[in-house]
């Protein structure tokens, strides 16, 4: 079995790289799709929100107010508020999520594709956390990918996918940046990881290095299985 962070920026192609992985047979886990699940109403992290933020967060049929709640994170400087409450929920899912995994397949390889494995443990650590699921998140895994892209490239796939032209691109341009400001630049991460995935922009690269990686994923998968069977 093999724990496998896959992380990377803002519009870097994590999912992209992702699905890929998942066609040739990892199992894939996504944190942003985890967290917009237990941001509805009806779970806890939700009611945490409303009760941290204020019911301003709350929009039509009791949804969050998904826009309001990103400008009082990112410009009114309450990120770190928002994680500290989504963050420990999505990775406690993760982990039940994994085991339930290698139940099934003691020679899987478990891919969780989280944008802010780094930041998370950063920003826990600058809160005095020594301890605990946000402070020693990348430890919990047994290898980190990261994906690359320059930052020009992530920002035009981001506004891409919110807006074609215009004021609303010239906005959704804004808010990658802005977004891109809290993330860990892509060579402090690199650094920090057992394996990269350039993504500039090339298909066919881009699948061969994923290709490439998943053999030595699954090798080192194969390896683990064997050591735990000599104990």
């Amino acid at each position: 079995m093999l724990r496998v962070g896959l992380t990377g920026g803002l519009g870097s192609g994590k999912s992209t790289v992702a699905g890929i992985l998942r066609e040739l047979g990892a199992e894939v886990i996504e944190a942003d799709e985890l967290g917009r699940t237990l941001m509805e109403p009806g779970h806890p992290v939700y009611d945490e929100i409303v009760r941290v933020f204020g019911p301003e967060v709350v929009g039509p049929e009791d949804h969050l107010n998904r826009a309001r709640l990103a400008e009082l994170a990112f410009q009114g400087g309450r990120l770190n508020e928002l994680n500290a409450i989504v963050h420990p929920a999505v990775i406690e899912v993760q982990r039940r999520w994994m085991n339930e995994v290698f139940a099934r397949d003691p020679a899987a390889v478990a891919v969780v594709v989280s944008a802010l494995i780094f930041e998370v443990e950063r920003d826990a650590h600058a809160r005095g956390e020594r301890e605990g699921v946000l402070a020693d998140w990348r430890r919990r895994m047994d290898r980190v990918v990261v994906v690359t892209a320059p930052d020009e490239v992530k920002i035009a796939r981001y506004a891409a996918r919110q807006a074609s032209t215009g004021v609303a691109r010239e906005s959704a341009e804004a808010d990658a940046r802005a977004r891109l400001a809290h993330q860990i630049p892509d060579d402090v991460k690199a650094a920090r990881s057992d394996y990269l995935v350039e993504n500039a922009g090339d298909k066919i690269m881009l699948r061969a290095q994923v290709e490439d990686l998943w053999r030595r994923l699954k090798a080192e998968s194969n390896k683990f299985l064997t050591d735990e069977s000599l104990k």
